[in-house]
């Protein structure tokens, strides 16, 4: 164990973002190494079983899932497409571009009268806090669940061992949060935008070049919300940042790449913050006399629900569910009926080799905006994306059996749906040009106007 975590405040602080004072008081479901990473049932430890982790010297991430707790979690970072490690070569400037979403997310949070625990990672803002299992606010929540078709599902995928802490009404408030989530980032998005010289989206969607002539975004990411609450977790403050050696993002520039570690924003500006994070001394130091207790903001989410309950993004929520995907056995007659040559290229292309391109939220915009251009109803689009995810054929990868196909697909579906429902989404990007330089136009020698007149129908058929 490095002396880093030997430090006995940095010990410390880790057990209070756990949930409590001591270890044998804490609410956190599990411990794990990273949210960097895919889920692996064999590296979730209880917390407990901290110590594990510190003799590896691993950056540490906890559970969503809590046993007192509904936490909300809201991530933004800065993403460029052409240069993953952009970010960890030139910090300064990554988080100065960010710097208007910052101030657009704090107006919010104090219009609505939350207070969160604000913690700055790698590449970008973590803003955290909590409601109280036990409070109207998380009843009603949990009433809001938008599809609880898929909720014993998600509830038999728990681990055995955090039955307990992740059941069904977890589940089913963590549904709802997700739809709270998407109206903040629609919210931080619509404010933001005109602030920024680079696009501001939900979620990481490829873009092409900007004014910069880079591919560069704001991301406002709340995809840990479409998945099921026991698979996601959120990194700790007060450990190692990994992620960049983690997933090989600086393979050829690692040696440029300063290790630092994840800090709350506490008694210091960004500038500053960005400096103390590479000084392990400074960081120990900041270990004595900054908390990271996530704060109950019960109240202040109970002032979100209701102003997202009289929204018109809550009125496309159940346009959204009012339907179903169609039942697996019909998918043969259905969805897989699908005609291709109704299609234009670059969607012929994806969904006929989806893998990996569909997992991208990119290749899910394009087939939502295209199939919204045909006329489809958006839960039937997510369903057409499931029966792609739930076919093995395809060598996805990855264990879905881990994951919910479905609920993914209705999450992105959704969100992106959700943007052009509201106005947000104003199809800028919806052409040829746009979709070759994302490198989802495989055939040059086709792209041209195929797209225009998808683009022109959405333009003049409003969904709501």
């Amino acid at each position: 164990m490095t002396p880093f975590y030997r430090d006995d405040a940095i010990r410390q602080r880790l057990i209070e973002f756990l949930g409590g004072e001591t270890l044998d008081q804490v609410t956190a479901a599990y411990v794990t190494h990273s949210d960097g990473c895919l889920f692996h049932r064999s590296q979730l430890r209880p917390p407990q079983e901290l110590d594990w982790f510190l003799e590896r010297d691993l950056d540490i991430a906890r559970s969503l899932g809590d046993t007192h707790s509904l936490l909300f979690h809201l991530d933004i970072e800065y993403v460029n497409f052409d240069s993953p490690a952009e970010a960890h070569l030139d910090p300064v400037r990554a988080f100065e571009i960010q710097e208007p979403v910052v101030k657009v997310i704090e107006c919010l949070l104090l219009h609505w009268g939350i207070r969160p625990l604000h913690i700055l990672t790698g590449q970008g803002h973590h803003f955290v806090w909590r409601i109280g299992r036990d409070s109207d606010v998380a009843r009603r929540l949990e009433l809001l669940d938008p599809a609880p078709e898929f909720r014993s599902q998600c509830v038999e995928q728990v681990p055995p061992e955090f039955a307990q802490q992740i059941d069904a009404k977890a589940q089913s408030a963590f549904g709802a949060q997700s739809l709270l989530l998407e109206y903040m980032a629609q919210r931080i998005k619509a404010d933001a935008a005109s602030l920024m010289d680079i696009p501001v989206e939900i979620t990481a969607v490829h873009v092409g070049p900007g004014r910069t002539g880079r591919r560069e975004i704001v991301s406002v990411d709340i995809s840990e919300y479409g998945d099921p609450l026991y698979s996601r977790m959120i990194r700790q403050p007060f450990t190692y940042y990994l992620k960049p050696w983690m997933q090989g993002l600086g393979d050829d520039v690692r040696d440029q790449i300063p290790l630092v570690r994840v800090v709350p924003l506490h008694e210091m500006d960004v500038k500053l913050a960005l400096q103390v994070r590479q000084v392990e001394a400074e960081v120990r130091e900041l270990a004595k006399r900054a908390c990271v207790r996530i704060p109950d903001e019960t109240h202040g989410t109970g002032k979100l629900l209701d102003e997202y309950l009289g929204s018109p993004l809550k009125r496309f929520h159940e346009y959204f569910y009012s339907d179903h995907h169609d039942p697996e056995e019909r998918w043969p007659e259905t969805y897989h009926q699908t005609p291709g040559y109704l299609l234009p290229p670059c969607m012929r292309s994806l969904v006929e080799d989806p893998n990996d391109r569909l997992l991208k939220p990119a290749g899910m915009q394009l087939i939502t905006r295209s199939l919204l251009a045909k006329g489809w109803h958006p839960r039937h689009i997510a369903g057409y994306i499931r029966s792609k995810f739930e076919n093995s054929g395809y060598g996805w990868g990855m264990n879905w059996g881990d994951y919910s196909a479905a609920i993914r697909a209705d999450f992105y579906t959704r969100v992106f749906a959700g943007l052009r429902a509201t106005g947000l989404d104003e199809l800028v990007d919806f052409n040829c040009v746009s979709t070759r330089e994302k490198g989802f136009c495989l055939s040059p020698c086709d792209a041209g106007s195929c797209l225009a007149p998808l683009r022109q129908t959405l333009l003049t058929h409003p969904m709501l």
